[in-house]
Formats: C-alpha cells, structure tokens, sequence
C-alpha cells in the first residue's frame, strides 16, 4: 500500500514536471472550444429538411384525399419544389458539417506550426552559439574543387 501512494506521487510529481517543463506540448485552450454554434446550425438545417419531407408527403396524401388524380398537376410541382428546398437545407448543414472539419485541421496546423516554430528556435539558439565559437577559430579554406 505504501509503494502504491509513492508511485502516485511519482505519476503526479512527473505530470507537473511535464506540463511546466515543455512548452512545446501545451495548448491553449481557445485551440480546443468545439464550434458549438456551426453543429446547431447543422443539426437545424437537416432537421428543417426532414420536417419540410414530411410535409410534403402530408400535402401530397391531403391532396390525393380531397381531390384524387386532378390535384396530381399541382402535387408535382410543389412535391419538386419541396424536394429540390429540403435537400438545399441538407446541404448546407453538411457545409456547416465540414466548415468544423476544416476549423479542426486549421487549429491542428497552428499548434504544429507553433510547435515546429519552438522547437527549430531553440535549435538554431544552440547551434548559433557553437557555429560562431567554431567559425572563429576555424583558418579560411578555399571553397570549390581543386
């Protein structure tokens, strides 16, 4: 029992070793909130879809009811109508759909950016400083073939 508190103090001590230490590997939260309002707007366009559907095919059973084979005309027209409506609004809810995906990968492009950006900095810190201290001492050689 008492190995096992140790270890989680280890696991804990180590987790704030890591978020303190790396920079690297943090990310800040405004590179995390979900598009709340994109997928409410998707969801209601595709449910205004299936809800102009279902009148549609109230419209076209009325219609057939209260006047049978004359009201065929005028089904049709307002049945393609309707169709050609409801699926322009599934459309734009599976625009809405992908507008997230591509706000997910523009946010994942920026923290690896970021992050490349961090890591090549402290690189070219640590190389300056030895390049410069070689190169001083270093004679000029003749640069080409000979």
């Amino acid at each position: 029992m008492l190995e096992h508190e140790s270890t989680r103090a280890e696991r804990a001590d180590l987790g704030a070793r890591r978020a303190g230490a790396d920079p690297l590997r943090q990310v800040r939260a405004t590179d995390v909130e979900p598009y709340t309002g994109l997928g409410y707007l998707s969801k209601l366009f595709r449910l205004i879809a299936i809800f102009l559907v279902l009148l549609l095919v109230l419209e076209v059973g009325t219609g057939l009811y209260q006047q049978g084979r004359e009201a065929l005309p005028t089904l049709l027209t307002e049945a393609s109508r309707l169709v050609v409506l409801a699926g322009l609004l599934w459309g734009v809810g599976d625009l809405a759909n992908l507008l997230i995906d591509v706000g997910h990968d523009v946010r994942a492009a920026r923290i690896l950016l970021g992050r490349l950006a961090a890591h090549t900095n402290g690189e070219r810190v640590a190389t300056g400083a030895e390049v410069g201290r070689n190169t001083a001492a270093r004679p000029d050689e003749p640069r080409g073939h000979a």
